[in-house]
Order: structure tokens, then C-alpha cells, then sequence
């Protein structure tokens, strides 16, 4: 396996199975055109398996940490550590950046995603509740 930082429309547009719609252009130009947002993709024998992405969120009394926007592994690719070791690569992405820390919600039942990021060391800091503003139609 083989993880690698994505620079270009091209390589999101390739990976776009991993994620929960086709990768528009203009999005992803915008998105790997802004400051402290970042997908790192992992390959096995040249396929995208899985992707991992992050926004660094910076706070005048606190300083940045890094939020983990998204993970996700095709299915054909599970159970073999690659969620695991993305989550683990954005942490050290995160250190590189001079984050304090690194941060990711999840539902608390989703036992996939909660065994993958106790497996990379995240400890559970308690039950939130979230809350969103739909802006568009």
C-alpha cells in the first residue's frame, strides 16, 4: 500500500468511488486550492482502496488542530489496516503542521469507524450533539 497526498482534480476524479458522489472539478480545485485542507489517498497496486481527508481549524486562544473531515476504504479493501493507516498518516500530517491536536466525529453507534480510530490511538472524549444549517436548496 501506498499513500500518497493528492495534488490534482485528476487524482480525486480517479478515487471518486471512494466517496459518497462523483468529485465535481470545481470543487476540487477549490478544495485542494485552500490553506489547510488536505486528502491523502492509499493505493494498493496502483487502486485508490481508500481516502482520508482533513481541514486544519485554527482559533485565536487555542491554535490549529487538525479536524478528520472524512475517512473511507471500498469496500473490497476492509479489514486490512488501511483506515487505520490513513488515519495515522493525517496524524502525522498534523504534527508536520504544528497542529496541537487532531479531532473527528462519528456516529456512536458506527462500530467500523470507532474500532478503525481507537486502533490509530484516538481516545473518546465524551458524546456530543451536532447540529447543522442547511444553506442550500
Amino acid at each position: 500500500m501506498d499513500i500518497r497526498r493528492a495534488l490534482t482534480p485528476a487524482e480525486l476524479t480517479a478515487a471518486e468511488s471512494l466517496f459518497d458522489g462523483p468529485a465535481r472539478t470545481e470543487w476540487s480545485e477549490r478544495f485542494l486550492a485552500a490553506p489547510g485542507h488536505l486528502m491523502l489517498i492509499a493505493y494498493v497496486d496502483g487502486v485508490p482502496a481508500g481516502m482520508v481527508s482533513g481541514i486544519e481549524m485554527s482559533h485565536p486562544d487555542k491554535g490549529t488542530e487538525m479536524c478528520l473531515y472524512e475517512l473511507s476504504v471500498d469496500e473490497g479493501y476492509r479489514r486490512r489496516g488501511i483506515g487505520r493507516d490513513l488515519t495515522l498518516a493525517l496524524a502525522e500530517e498534523a504534527k508536520t503542521r504544528g497542529c496541537y491536536g487532531m479531532w473527528v466525529g462519528v456516529d456512536t453507534d458506527n462500530e467500523a469507524a470507532l474500532a478503525t480510530y481507537d486502533a490509530a490511538g484516538a481516545r473518546d472524549e465524551g458524546v456530543f450533539s451536532m447540529r447543522g444549517w442547511p444553506l442550500a436548496p
